[in-house]
């Protein structure tokens, strides 16, 4: 027989720090606790729920006394969802977890102090996600179809309304796309929405597992008609996806960089930075600190659909752009030629596999942007050498695999790390969006 694990009653203790993700920490009978929801200084009410080794999570039950840095959540969701962790805590005390995250990374396993601190890169903290995956079920128990995000701590679908993070008009939808999806024959067989909210337009993409019938073909259609949306479907993968509504499509989806002149084309599926603003920042002081001149050739890579190539080839001699992806480089290419810019050329290359003998990686590269995944760009900075250039402008999406690399190359490569800062993309989660600058 199992032994009956024994359910541990409800404590109270002072939070003294917090994790990277901006759970509370608090120290009882000599071991860690996380307490989701809490922050430093509080003292809270908790009940462990699970034990680990090294520590011990906990539910947050009640805040005794509560930070000056705890606001009201704007979201009657929060705390169920699991699109947010942070909208109990203030704009500045978010910004400052992040900053720690990046700071003790960068110490902790990069051993890298940079020269100088940026100032946070921040933005719109409500409406700026326009690209986002909604999850669908139809459930029973609740006579209807939920929309919207996982929940926090369970697979189920969080029962919301709306959701405060989401860009207009997506934000405000969910209950008429509950509807709308609730009056379908193949509500069954439709699992997810995706969101793309470009400049010109927004679009639904509705992840079909059976044909809709024309029944249902109507509804969506009228649906797209009634708000001004672009409705795709998906039957299998990426190359599947089709428009519906309307008949056909006048242009594509785009946002555009105006202090480039530069307008980006991009896939209602595709990626891009799901914070426009942002991204629009991110790119000026991307291009800033690289600062390239008429006679510099730069290498960009992970470069997706040109979003750094070709603001940066507005200011450059060349750009090469390279990443993984053919789709991406196909992108990017035409994106190249949409603007007329024709002195940046696209490649595809897997750059987990470079070893340094590549000829486009040796071909006399004066400066260098690289903005990979949470993966990091560790088979690159071991090949730096063979780039070999001055400057290298890092953003990064995951603050320990940038310090591991920013390790290689300051503690082995000979560069100086500059600078570094946060990007704060998405506010009120604990991602942590960054850059950092290298020199010789």
């Amino acid at each position: 027989m199992a032994r009956r694990q024994r359910r541990r009653e409800p404590e109270t203790a002072k939070i003294d720090s917090a994790t990277h993700d901006g759970r509370g920490i608090a120290a009882t009978d000599g071991k860690k606790v996380f307490v989701a929801g809490a922050l430093p200084g509080e003292l809270v009410r908790f009940q462990r729920r699970k034990s680990r080794r090294n520590f011990d999570e906990a539910e947050l039950l009640e805040v005794i006394e509560a930070s000056p840095e705890r606001i009201d959540p704007r979201c009657a969701a929060y705390g169920r969802c699991g699109g947010c962790s942070l909208q109990h805590v203030s704009d500045a005390q978010q910004r400052q977890i992040k900053e720690q995250a990046l700071r003790d990374n960068l110490e902790r396993i990069g051993q890298v102090a940079p020269t100088e601190w940026f100032e946070p890169m921040t933005g719109p903290a409500w409406n700026y996600r326009r690209r986002a995956r909604l999850a669908v079920k139809d459930v029973f128990a609740k006579g209807r179809v939920l929309v919207g995000f996982r929940e926090r701590h369970a697979p189920y679908i969080t029962d919301m309304h709306r959701c405060e993070v989401l860009a207009e008009p997506i934000d405000s939808m969910l209950d008429e796309l509950s509807e709308l999806i609730g009056g379908l024959s193949i509500r069954a067989r439709l699992p997810q929405v995706e969101v793309a909210v470009a400049d010109n337009a927004a679009a639904l993409v509705f992840r079909v597992l059976d044909p809709p019938g024309d029944d249902d073909i109507e509804r969506l259609s009228a649906f797209g008609s009634a708000h001004n949306l672009r409705i795709y479907l998906q039957p299998g993968g990426l190359d599947s996806v089709s428009l519906l509504y309307p008949d056909s499509e006048q242009e594509p989806l785009y946002y555009d960089l105006p202090e480039f002149d530069v307008r980006i084309a991009f896939d209602a599926v595709g990626f891009v930075q799901v914070n426009s603003e942002i991204n629009r920042r991110m790119v000026h002081r991307a291009v800033e600190l690289l600062d390239p001149g008429p006679g510099d050739r730069v290498l960009d890579l992970y470069c997706g659909i040109g979003n750094f190539s070709l603001p940066i080839a507005r200011r450059a001699a060349a750009v090469l752009g390279v990443e993984g992806e053919a789709m991406l480089v196909e992108a990017a290419a035409a994106n190249a030629s949409l603007n007329g810019i024709e002195n940046a050329a696209f490649r595809r290359a897997d750059l987990s596999k470079v070893d340094g003998s590549e000829a486009w990686l040796r071909d006399g590269w004066d400066l260098l942007l690289l903005d990979p995944a949470r993966s990091g760009a560790q088979e690159i900075v071991q090949h730096i050498d063979a780039i070999g250039p001055r400057g290298i402008v890092y953003v990064s999406c995951h603050p320990g695999t940038l310090a591991r690399d920013a390790g290689v190359l300051v503690n082995e490569k000979g560069y100086r790390c500059d600078a570094a800062g946060i990007i704060d993309m998405f506010p009120h989660t604990a991602h942590v969006e960054s850059v950092a600058v290298f020199s010789k």
